[in-house]
């Protein structure tokens, strides 16, 4: 199959950008994962980056895939309603909302998140 170019899946963390969060965000995962708020850092990221399988199964998708935290979504795309963690479509200038924030956090495992991507994908 082709990678279809006039389409892209941007996930969006339920984190903000910069070096001072990010830390914030890391002491916080491995101090209190129970009360850390991005369902899709969790699970698609250990302390050392992107877990090796997840980089692996967006290989295997057709589409190009976006990561943005909620600020540079926000500055991006301006969608003031939006919830976080999410997953939007770009498809022919469209932006739509592909997986929900409820959808995102219900997932318990990286093999959830890879079967959630690729049903709604299909």
């Amino acid at each position: 199959m082709s990678e279809n170019n006039d389409e892209k899946l941007i996930f969006i963390y339920n984190a903000d950008s910069g070096m001072i969060n990010t830390v914030k965000d890391f002491w916080h995962k491995a101090l209190r994962p129970s009360t850390y708020k991005c369902n899709l850092c969790a699970q698609t990221f250990s302390p050392f980056g992107m877990k090796k399988e997840w980089k692996s199964f967006l290989g295997t998708l057709n589409t190009k895939t976006e990561f943005l935290h909620k600020d540079e979504f926000l500055n991006k795309y301006d969608i003031q309603d939006a919830k976080y963690p999410s997953a939007y479509l770009l498809k022919n200038g469209t932006l739509k909302l592909l997986i929900t924030q409820e959808e995102m956090d219900k997932v318990a495992s990286i093999n959830e998140m890879e079967k959630l991507v690729s049903s709604k994908l299909n």
